[in-house]
């Protein structure tokens, strides 16, 4: 037994804590059956048989007692563990290979930080990035708070000589819930901010044009894009920090993607990539006069 002594009122708080449906005292044994289990656990006591009343209910309870502090027990340290394994950020992502360019002391002239898009830009690219030594921080859906948790290891403490940040698309879709738009630019500024305060110099994209999210229709962003996208031109031209317009290069009369440069109207193809890449070209050629 765990314990020696409980009293008797305590019997139906055990069983509705421990999901107890009920149990059967049966020779020497009790048997407890658990709400929507299938599984039956057996406590053994040799004694059980000679218990008067008073004794047995003692007993069953003492036996409750211990199988509901087991439970919960387990349920404590299972639920630590789903916490600490937690990373809402996806931190360890590039972890090992963040890691691995600060041992070799690389010199990185660009990081990008973004989402798909420019995760996606890799994929299609690859040669784009490995022979200039670019640097891609995309991670598929993520929105601006997850990458400003992340933009000190997976840029700043790069040291580039130039972010590339595009963002701001999946906090509009609503990815990881209702995004106002101070609550956008104000993420997006941060990591301006900490870019210039490590001599970082920074390329701000514009939000490319979306006419409706394909998992998430019916939102209506097109103002939105619009709107942020001014602020970002606004916010570079006020702190010395450069405006890459992908938006109106890729916008078509719907004011979404134009369908020769994407699938779903909201991911570049192929061709997207290419158009991309000439805008970014021009950009880095000022940034680095």
């Amino acid at each position: 037994m765990c314990l020696p002594e409980f009293p008797i009122g305590i019997l139906p708080f055990l069983l509705a804590e421990a999901n107890i449906g009920s149990f059967v005292v049966s020779h020497n044994k009790i048997l407890i059956f658990l709400k929507n289990r299938f599984a039956v656990y057996f406590i053994t006591n040799p004694y059980l048989p000679q218990l008067k009343k008073n004794q047995l209910m003692k007993s069953i309870i003492t036996s409750l007692f211990c199988l509901f502090s087991s439970f919960y027990g387990f349920s404590q340290q299972t639920e630590t563990q789903k916490l600490m394994e937690q990373d809402w950020a996806n931190l360890k992502k590039y972890k090992l290979d963040n890691e691995t360019i600060l041992a070799e002391s690389r010199k990185i002239p660009v990081v990008f930080m973004g989402n798909s898009i420019t995760e996606g830009w890799i994929n299609h690219d690859p040669d784009f990035f490995s022979e200039n030594n670019y640097i891609n921080r995309g991670i598929g859906g993520q929105t601006t708070p997850q990458m400003l948790i992340r933009f000190m290891p997976d840029a700043v403490d790069l040291k580039p000589e130039i972010v590339v940040i595009l963002a701001g698309t999946n906090d509009i879709a609503g990815n990881t819930g209702a995004s106002s738009f101070k609550m956008i630019t104000n993420n997006i500024k941060a990591m301006a901010q900490l870019a210039a305060a490590n001599n970082i110099k920074v390329i701000l994209s514009s939000v490319l044009p979306v006419y409706d999210y394909p998992w998430r229709p019916g939102l209506q962003p097109i103002e939105k894009i619009e709107k942020i996208n001014r602020w970002l031109k606004e916010f570079a031209s006020e702190n010395n920090h450069h405006y890459l317009d992908y938006y109106s290069a890729m916008v078509n009369d719907e004011k979404g993607l134009q369908a020769d440069l994407s699938e779903d109207g909201v991911h570049p193809n192929s061709q997207g990539y290419i158009m991309m890449k000439i805008l970014l070209k021009k950009a880095l050629e000022k940034v680095q006069e």
